[in-house]
């Protein structure tokens, strides 16, 4: 069997190295419009707990539902050698679809446009 241990730690590191520069470049930013005079608070993300408990729900229901599409297939004759492979694919599509889904529905329609 695979030790994940690499991809764990590859993981954690890539992850944190992530953050950092995520962070620096909110604080570069958010520093920018206070030093223009204008309201940092205009420009934050402003999504309800509502389209956030949809989001994440959703994407939990399709990790599920990824997890018993991967036990189904990982039984099967073309997942015999590796089982993890169709676990982890199905994982990943279903949480993917999950949040395109998640995102059409609580997108709001353009009401100034008639479709012309």
């Amino acid at each position: 069997m695979i030790t994940l241990q690499p991809v764990l730690i590859l993981s954690v590191i890539f992850g944190s190295i992530l953050g950092i520069v995520y962070l620096s470049n909110r604080k570069k930013e958010r520093m920018s419009v206070i030093e223009r005079g204008l309201d940092p608070e205009k420009y934050l993300c402003n999504k309800t707990s509502s389209e956030l408990s949809l989001k994440y729900g959703l994407l939990l229901i399709g990790v599920a539902l990824g997890i018993l599409i991967g036990n189904v297939l990982s039984v099967t004759e073309s997942f015999a050698d590796v089982p993890e492979a169709a676990y982890f694919s199905m994982i990943f599509l279903f949480g993917g679809l999950a949040l395109v889904i998640s995102h059409f529905l609580v997108k709001k329609p353009d009401s100034g446009n008639d479709g012309k």
